[in-house]
């Protein structure tokens, strides 16, 4: 499965930095990997160029108002989407100031990382843990316990 991770920016902070590198790294061993960094200036140009770097992938927004995912059902939800033959799927961190409304109508699903409002950075370095450990689910890896 191809995943295509399309962030607002790049983390910014050395920690979300080394974050984001580590579990990216771990990541390529389970799927193919393609990032875009969309550039920020107002939500509604951040939004139509997430739209647009998706292209015809199912595109998974992260947003406060989406499905929360439990790690196994994170992977159920991947191979689910493996196996019904898209082939690829978008996730889609917005900006500071989150996604547009048009943006989260196109959306394939909307998902949260939970209740609480996470920094840009941290969101991202989440994303690729999160995807990360779904993946060591799906092999049936001992990373998840």
């Amino acid at each position: 499965m191809r995943l295509h991770l399309i962030t607002v920016g790049e983390p910014r902070l050395a920690y979300a930095r080394a974050g984001w590198n580590e579990y990216m790294g771990r990541l390529k061993h389970y799927h193919k990997l393609t990032v875009t960094r969309v550039l920020g200036s107002t939500p509604l140009k951040e939004s139509q160029a997430i739209l647009k770097a998706a292209g015809r992938a199912p595109l998974v927004a992260l947003d406060p108002r989406g499905r929360q995912f439990g790690s196994p059902e994170l992977s159920a939800f991947i191979d689910a989407q493996g196996l019904a033959g898209t082939g690829e799927l978008a996730f889609a961190v917005g900006g500071p100031d989150g996604h547009t409304d048009e943006l989260r109508a196109a959306a394939h699903i909307l998902w949260s990382l939970g209740a609480l409002t996470l920094p840009h950075d941290l969101a991202m370095v989440v994303l690729a843990e999160a995807l990360y450990r779904a993946g060591t689910i799906s092999r049936g890896e001992p990373y998840h316990r």
